[in-house]
């Protein structure tokens, strides 16, 4: 596509996974019809994502238990009761509290990108998490015998084996999730936290070459679980400046649910690498209602007034169901969202003259 167009990552999985997930959890069915089940949805959603059209797909992390935690399922080294993230409709999310060391991931992302490669012949993107999300897993109080410094050390060489087992698996591209980024604002309107996160983020991409780094991306957004963010509330304008410090190639950027887009877009203006790439978000996971090709095409104009053309993609806001338990969005209705995003897209494109 002239305007590069990218999914986010996930797509709520089906009922009979769902259920599946919930049944291994209570051990009341074994890992294989788990594995069974997952490998079909994996297949139904690389095939539905093929008929959208869409140049690159993704596993829509099917059988990820959530975008976060995939790395640490099923560690023994690990408590329940860790860091709360709250929503603002209410609801909680709980990370694990890591009880010991050393760190070691129990599953890279690499394997979900070799299954899905195997289905299609289309270039496969793949999400991996931050490190700075998995630093949450270290507790305050610390771990006897195990620094949190040498934790540090461990994590990044293990998100850095993540994104280099994925791009040398053939991944068209890696997106790191850093959905925390605003959160960390929230907590720590300082920015202090923020800036903790960024130079830990970068710390994983400067074990990569500047091509390396151009296949490389991040994800910002404020959330999406069960229609509703945990820092929607936090302004741009505290987060951007230093988000543009992240030495990656290319930026998907939750855009389309902002109440004053032209806004941020002067901002990504302002701020943004030089040669880093931008996708904005022009459909918004969380609302119910598709939009028309002809919103997302008019985002996508409005965006181009900022960004220059050489330098501007589009995307969806969000994953559609970052946790495995996330069915507030049909599949339907996700899959009707990426259409509309193409379609609306190549309209622009076409206005735009490329």
């Amino acid at each position: 596509m002239p305007i590069p167009s990218e999914p986010i990552g996930s797509i709520p999985r089906p009922p009979e996974l769902v259920q599946a997930m919930r049944d291994f959890q209570a051990g009341r069915i074994d890992r294989g019809r788990l594995e069974a089940q997952g490998a079909r949805a994996v297949k139904d959603t690389v095939a539905a994502f093929e008929a959208t059209g869409s140049p690159v797909v993704t596993d829509g992390e099917q059988t990820k238990p959530s975008f976060a935690t995939y790395p640490i399922d099923g560690l023994t080294s690990l408590a329940p009761d860790g860091v709360v993230i709250p929503f603002a409709d209410g609801h909680r999310r709980q990370l694990p509290r890591l009880t010991a060391g050393p760190f070691r991931y129990a599953r890279h992302a690499d394997a979900y990108l070799r299954a899905a490669q195997a289905l299609t012949r289309l270039p496969v993107k793949q999400a991996v998490i931050s490190a700075s999300a998995l630093s949450l897993l270290y507790p305050e109080p610390g771990i006897p015998g195990y620094s949190r410094e040498s934790f540090l050390d461990d994590l990044v060489a293990e998100a850095a084996a993540d994104i280099r087992g994925c791009l040398e698996a053939g991944a068209s591209c890696v997106q790191v999730d850093f959905t925390e980024a605003r959160l960390a604002v929230k907590l720590d309107p300082s920015r202090r936290l923020l800036q903790d996160f960024v130079a830990l983020n970068n710390r994983v991409l400067g074990h990569f070459t500047a091509a390396e780094k151009r296949k490389i991306g991040v994800h910002t957004c404020p959330g999406g679980d069960q229609d509703s963010t945990h820092s929607a509330e936090v302004d741009y304008a505290d987060l951007l400046p230093t988000l543009f410090e992240l030495e990656a190639g290319s930026v998907y950027l939750q855009l389309a649910s902002e109440a004053d887009p032209r806004r941020v877009l002067q901002l990504v203006k302002e701020r943004a690498r030089d040669g880093q790439r931008v996708f904005v978000g022009v459909t918004d996971p969380i609302a119910a209602r598709v939009e028309t090709p002809e919103e997302v095409r008019d985002r996508t104009l409005q965006a181009a007034e900022f960004i220059p053309l050489a330098r501007l993609g589009t995307t969806d806001d969000c994953g559609f169901a970052p946790f495995a338990d996330d069915v507030s969005t049909s599949r339907d209705t996700a899959f009707a969202k990426i259409r509309a995003r193409l379609r609306g897209t190549e309209m622009a494109a076409r206005e735009l003259g490329v």
